[in-house]
């Protein structure tokens, strides 16, 4: 059924409408549906995080608000409202570099750094272009303009059982992540960090989900590490995105989803143990390949060198020939995905990153026509 998930109450009635039979669960595959899913739960009497938790977490501003009131580390950041020139906010005495976000769009899409006034007036303009065309509430939500957070990134792969926290792994992501686009690539596990710096992580999360209202599921969150500490840039009441949670199988005894189904239909857990460097042949990643530019996606060569990649596990194209691509910040979704087993998380950085250079992808212009009249000069 088609549904406007960026509308949760107005599709909970269409769907609400047509459902029969008894459910067990209603659970949401990424962020689109993680509002409309907890507001089924409540209408339908099943456990579930609060919609108001899931939404307050999903709202990029409503998250800065509420790190902000709880002390915790948070950037000095403004909401520009539609239609609010960003000149009054540069006149006031912003500092750069800053970033401008969409409010409620995922995987690096209306995200932009602003390096200088110019900037900022380029990037709004791009970033309300992309939420307008996303999503429907977009003149009322308008954008967040927070400074640049500097440091290392990570992600931390979770899930909640009566708001207690369990992480199942920390991510590495090594590919500095400085803008002016922020498109992910690497996720790296075990982490390299010291174990007091993972364990500070895990406590930032858990704390966060507590505030936030967040009891149970799967939670996926992004924060940067610098000396200052660990800075939360979001976190999702949903399971890490795309084909990511395959590389998780071998640490979780089952597949991520299967572990997210047990829990949701009350049904045993295996014992799981995040990874560690001491285990032979722990170390595991996942290349999210990235889109080189805007086009139609034609094919791809040197799929199988890049499978026979030593260390290499198994290597997905989910793109479809036909398809238009896009890096960020227009486009939230990525030519497919590398994955990795090795002894430690750096041979496994090593094979990702030698089977991708074996990738040749064949990207045509949107617009021939345009594209060979640039090429002329004329």
């Amino acid at each position: 059924m088609a549904l406007h998930f960026d509308q949760p109450q107005q599709a909970a009635e269409i769907v609400l409408r047509s459902l029969g039979g008894k459910l067990d669960a209603v659970l949401a595959v990424d962020d689109s549906g993680v509002e409309l899913a907890a507001l089924l739960c409540e209408r339908l009497g099943l456990p579930g995080n609060p919609a108001d938790a899931v939404s307050r977490v999903r709202d990029k501003l409503a998250f800065r608000r509420l790190l902000k009131q709880a002390g915790l580390p948070c950037p000095e950041f403004h909401h520009l409202a539609s239609g609010e020139d960003p000149r009054e906010l540069a006149a006031g005495g912003l500092r750069f570099p800053l970033v401008v976000k969409a409010r409620r769009l995922s995987g690096g899409r209306g995200v932009m750094r602003a390096d200088d006034s110019a900037d900022l007036l380029r990037a709004v303009d791009r970033v309300r272009a992309i939420q307008s065309r996303a999503d429907r509430d977009a003149m009322e939500l308008g954008l967040i303009i927070e400074d640049f957070i500097p440091g290392c990134e990570f992600a931390l792969e979770g899930s909640l059982e009566r708001g207690e926290l369990t992480t199942l792994a920390l991510f590495d992501k090594p590919d500095p992540l400085d803008g002016p686009y922020f498109e992910e690539t690497l996720y790296l596990t075990p982490s390299r960090l010291a174990p007091e710096q993972q364990d500070a992580i895990h406590r930032a999360v858990a704390q966060a989900c507590r505030l936030a209202g967040l009891v149970t599921g799967p939670v996926h969150a992004e924060v940067r590490v610098n000396a200052q500490g660990v800075w939360l840039l979001e976190i999702a009441a949903r399971a890490i995105g795309g084909l990511c949670g395959r590389v998780l199988t071998h640490c979780l005894g089952m597949s991520l989803e299967e572990r997210i189904l047990r829990q949701a239909a009350g049904m045993p857990l295996q014992r799981e143990r995040p990874a560690t460097a001491a285990d032979e042949g722990a170390a595991a990643g996942v290349m999210m390949i990235p889109i080189p530019q805007r086009g139609i996606y034609r094919g791809v060569q040197g799929l199988a060198d890049a499978q026979a990649v030593p260390g290499i596990t198994g290597a997905s194209i989910t793109a479809q020939a036909g398809q238009i691509v896009a890096p960020p910040p227009d486009g939230a979704s990525y030519l497919g995905f590398i994955f990795a087993r090795a002894f430690t998380p750096a041979q496994a950085e090593a094979a990702l990153r030698a089977a991708h250079c074996k990738l040749m992808f064949d990207i045509r212009p949107q617009y021939p026509a345009v594209a060979a009249r640039d090429a002329q000069g004329t």
